[in-house]
């Protein structure tokens, strides 16, 4: 007896099912273009949901907080375009509280308060850690915008233990203690206690080991090891939590210029390359995954204001389910939420 039949008719469910697996994934992907035929990520239509007359302008912090809201620092009226840095106070509000799902805001405050936001994290105690370059401040609020710690002399820069120089960034350990990156004028890395006491800093001026060039964002993995984004060196330092030097990845055709590090609850860094203000290249603003050894395993975007390119890429968050939150300090002045196949297309 032929076998012909039996296998063509296994062979015609093998294609059926095939087609539809591919119309269920389209379906899917409706409104969520890929970003290029190698990345799993997939940029979310309609995110945020921002109300009539909202204009957030330069948004140049973001983080995730346990439950899934997303926090961004963002300038309102204000624009840093000139030096010195206008000593205006903001009187929009300058955090704004979004649904991670749903892109719906669900709270603002901070009016009349800052200068020239910059850098914004989350603890593990769903604190929120913010720095003003203008102030040369760093702050720390609960979620809801009651203030609990404030270090540094409002509008009085300086390099010693109670003064910065227009601080960049703020990491937080398990334990509470804290680095500060400190930051375009100061060029050195500051850890504090808990309560906000002075322990100790590395770094000066240069590009050798242990060496700045505007360290503009850092991060903490795991294992205690300090990532930070050194800007105008084009590279990212790393540290061990004493600020011992380790090593660096350095690679201009790999990592370009790094604007802003994280380290997601998967292991991974996430890099915000932002490319040069005055130079840019078709793939310079983009968004690079990388193991702690320093090997790329994903890349994704271009300079550009369509969905999924930027323009000034500036900060970056990492849900606990992988989407990523991108925040944009160019003329797009937008976050864009992007979606992985592992976080779930219907997020």
């Amino acid at each position: 007896m032929s076998l012909l039949p039996r296998r063509s008719g296994k062979v015609a469910g093998l294609i059926l099912l095939a087609i539809v697996l591919a119309l269920w994934l389209a379906l899917r992907l409706v409104g969520r273009p890929l970003l290029n035929g190698r990345s799993p990520y997939t940029v979310a239509t309609n995110w945020p949901r921002l109300p009539p007359g909202l204009v957030l302008g330069q948004v140049t912090g973001i983080d995730v907080d346990s439950q899934g809201r997303v926090f961004v620092f963002a300038r309102g009226e204000k624009v840093w375009d000139a030096e010195p840095i206008d000593p205006a106070i903001i009187s929009s509000p300058a955090v704004y509280v979004f649904d991670g799902p749903t892109g719906e805001l669900l709270n603002s405050w901070g009016e009349n308060r800052f200068v020239m936001p910059h850098g914004l994290s989350i603890d593990n105690e769903d604190n929120v850690w913010l720095t003003d370059v203008g102030l040369h401040q760093v702050y720390k609020f609960d979620p809801n915008g009651r203030l609990l710690l404030t270090l540094g002399e409002a509008g009085v820069a300086g390099s010693d233990e109670t003064h910065f120089n227009r601080p960049t960034d703020v990491a937080v350990r398990p334990d509470g203690s804290f680095y500060v990156s400190d930051g375009y004028l100061n060029s050195r890395v500051a850890r504090f206690a808990a309560d906000g006491r002075y322990l100790f800093a590395w770094g000066s001026a240069g590009a050798g080991a242990g060496e700045f060039d505007v360290p503009h964002s850092l991060a903490l993995d795991a294992a205690g090891r300090v990532y930070v984004a050194d800007r105008g060196n084009a590279r990212v330092q790393i540290f061990d939590e004493d600020g011992r030097f380790l090593t660096s990845w350095q690679d201009d055709l790999r990592l370009g210029r790094p604007w802003a590090v994280r380290v997601g609850d998967d292991g991974f860094v996430y890099v915000v390359d932002g490319g040069d203000q005055n130079n840019w290249l078709p793939d310079r603003a983009r968004i690079l995954k990388l193991t702690t050894a320093g090997e790329i395993v994903d890349r994704f975007g271009a300079y550009g204001r369509q969905p999924g390119h930027f323009i000034w890429p500036h900060a970056l968050a990492v849900a606990a389910d992988g989407t990523l939150y991108v925040a944009e300090v160019g003329s797009g002045r937008r976050i864009q939420k992007f979606l992985s196949f592992s976080s779930g297309l219907s997020r």
